[in-house]
């Protein structure tokens, strides 16, 4: 059907809504539609429930009868001590169609969902939708590598500096800027700096816009010593132990982003370029240890740009092999 990728799309973005806050459910987002009309929406509650079926499903009542339901995630199919699986709630308010964007890679479900839905007369689809998987990207790649998704933030001036000489730093990006990272934040599950930062510059790494400061992150340092106030880990690839998070943003410093560039453990680049030059300062990224063009890590495709303010924002997606 040529209107059911916009329909993923919309069910994507009510996804947005939950992001940073459903852990450790996925953030998904469903639709209920009847001749081109909304009928009802929901997205994951705080702390995953109720899911988004649920939560669409309740604020259509009966009108959910014979209409289409777009979700973003394959309804959930296995047993939860928190409430009936999706699948059952649909198949009860018998829906003449679900369209699913993104299969659901938990084995407890993965497919099982869609089953059940086609075995009770209900036209289940999967119609695979870009919109809803990168809506998902954290749930996806923490199912599939075991570990979060993991995005790269860097504040620079033009020459690629983060601070002058002296270390002083504050402030590269004007105030747009900062409010756009501190939007960012809420976004995420966890936020993670290195130790020489943590030390040196005592960053909060919380949310401080005006009625978000609920979203703050969770505080994580790269080091080998304990740190007052967050919780560490020792080396890169230990992000695989950080216990049900999604999405892990990751502010510096130079050191620590080479240390996860040099791993290939980064999924996104976020940069913010101050309209300013430095000169001989301190560098965004230590070294990577690349000898020639052909060993450079990686390659990476321009997915947002924006003007934020005096600054410039440009967001990258690692490419990774056999992806376009």
């Amino acid at each position: 059907m040529p209107d059911d990728p916009q329909w993923l799309a919309a069910a994507a973005r009510l996804a947005a809504r939950g992001r940073g806050l459903t852990r450790p459910n996925p953030a998904v987002g469903c639709i209920i539609v009847r001749d081109d009309q909304v009928l009802a929406r929901g997205w994951t509650g705080p702390g995953g429930r109720p899911h988004a079926e649920a939560m669409a499903l309740r604020a259509g009542g009966d009108r959910a009868q014979g209409a289409t339901v777009y979700v973003t995630l394959e309804p959930c199919a296995h047993l939860s001590a928190r409430g009936p699986a999706c699948a059952d709630l649909l198949v009860a308010a018998r829906p003449a169609r679900v369209v699913v964007g993104v299969e659901d890679p938990d084995p407890r479900t993965a497919g099982s969902g869609l089953a059940r839905l086609r075995d009770a007369g209900i036209a289940a689809e999967l119609v695979r939708s870009a919109a809803a998987a990168d809506s998902l990207e954290g749930y996806l790649t923490r199912a599939r590598l075991g570990r979060p998704h993991v995005t790269l933030k860097l504040a620079m001036s033009l020459d690629g500096c983060i601070a002058l000489g002296d270390g002083t730093s504050r402030w590269i990006t004007g105030p747009e800027a900062r409010a756009h990272v501190h939007a960012r934040r809420a976004r995420v599950d966890a936020i993670l700096v290195g130790g020489g930062t943590l030390r040196a510059d005592a960053p909060r790494l919380d949310v401080r816009l005006p009625g978000l400061e609920h979203r703050s992150p969770e505080r994580w340092v790269l080091s080998r010593r304990a740190a007052d106030g967050a919780q560490t880990i020792a080396a890169p690839d230990d992000i695989r132990s950080m216990d049900g998070v999604h999405y892990l943003y990751i502010e510096g410093g130079a050191q620590t982003a080479a240390a996860f560039l040099s791993a290939d453990l980064i999924d996104r680049l976020e940069i913010y370029h101050a309209p300013i030059v430095i000169g001989d300062g301190l560098r965004a990224l230590g070294s990577l240890g690349v000898s020639d063009l052909a060993a450079t890590h990686g390659r990476w495709a321009v997915t947002e740009q924006a003007r934020v303010g005096s600054d410039r924002f440009t967001a990258y997606r690692r490419v990774r092999e056999g992806e376009a």
